[in-house]
């Protein structure tokens, strides 16, 4: 089991041809992914050939997935061209976007959202700024890479890429049902809350790890949140345990003013949810095998 990405997910890419988004497709193809075509209007009605699979390019999203079925989206565009990419997989109603771009403006993103909210979000987006989403052994949609892991039954959701890898790894020999990279810029799409609920709502997922940062309230919410509707246990992780107050430390969301959005403040947040809080990534990983052992 799995969420949101399944063995049975159908992926177009936007940006295909591009650097960036043929590399990765190459990757994903790899994995298992089912990689279905490609979008880029400049391109569209020619192929490209990753290894002896040709993929078909569309010059929309609509076109796409009435050719191919396609159900998710990944999105390799740069940064000033990724609102309009957004904009069209909203306006085709695929139900599922990841959106891999980093740097992308913040007033672009939060035009993105406002525009899926009004059309009644029927489009889910992950990201900007984020690796994807990976479910083990069934498909993998972005940059998070295929052999950390097998399959499993822990669930995971962090805002940061190299993190999200590192606890994959150093469980590994559990494995996982669906790593979430959400992504940490100050407006992404899905939260941690939208994953836990989902997570909790997984008959297969038995246990989940939550890795936030420093900077903001969305650690606090999703303690909030843990303690009314989760009840499979939850190990967390804080990044920026050791950052100065006031300094913006990695991801552009990451910045702490005063008391408000520290390490110390949203472990304790957690912890009164009844959440288990590493202050290391081995120590997080630690907690979760205790949990699963």
């Amino acid at each position: 089991m799995a969420i949101w990405l399944t063995k049975d997910s159908k992926v177009i890419v936007q940006g295909i041809t591009g650097s960036e988004g043929s590399k990765h497709t190459k990757r994903m193809l790899a994995a298992g992914t089912q990689v279905v075509g490609g979008v880029n209007p400049r391109k569209a009605g020619t192929k490209v050939d990753f290894d002896g699979t040709e993929l078909p390019v569309f010059a929309t999203v609509a076109e796409a997935m009435k050719e191919t079925g396609a159900d998710v989206s990944v999105i390799f565009v740069p940064p000033a061209f990724t609102k309009s990419a957004v904009v069209e997989a909203i306006d085709a109603e695929i139900p599922l976007a990841v959106v891999i771009t980093e740097g992308v403006p913040v007033q672009d993103s939060a035009a993105f959202w406002a525009y899926n909210i009004d059309r009644g979000q029927k489009t889910r987006i992950i990201g900007p700024n984020c690796p994807g989403i990976a479910s083990p052994g069934a498909s993998n949609a972005g940059i998070i890479p295929a052999d950390i892991t097998p399959g499993g039954r822990i669930g995971l959701v962090s805002k940061s890429g190299t993190l999200t890898y590192q606890l994959m790894y150093e469980l590994r020999d559990f494995g996982f049902s669906t790593a979430v990279g959400i992504g940490g810029d100050p407006i992404i799409g899905t939260t941690h809350i939208d994953a836990l609920k989902a997570f909790q709502d997984d008959p297969e997922t038995d246990a989940i790890v939550m890795i936030g940062e420093i900077g903001g309230d969305a650690e606090e919410r999703a303690a909030e949140f843990i303690k009314a509707n989760v009840t499979k246990p939850v190990v967390g992780y804080i990044a920026g345990f050791t950052a100065p107050p006031g300094k913006t430390m990695g991801h552009a969301g990451a910045i702490i003013s005063g008391s408000a959005g520290t390490a110390d403040a949203k472990k304790a947040a957690l912890e009164a949810a009844g959440v288990k809080v590493g202050k290391t990534p081995s120590e997080t990983a630690r907690l979760m095998r205790e949990v699963m052992s």
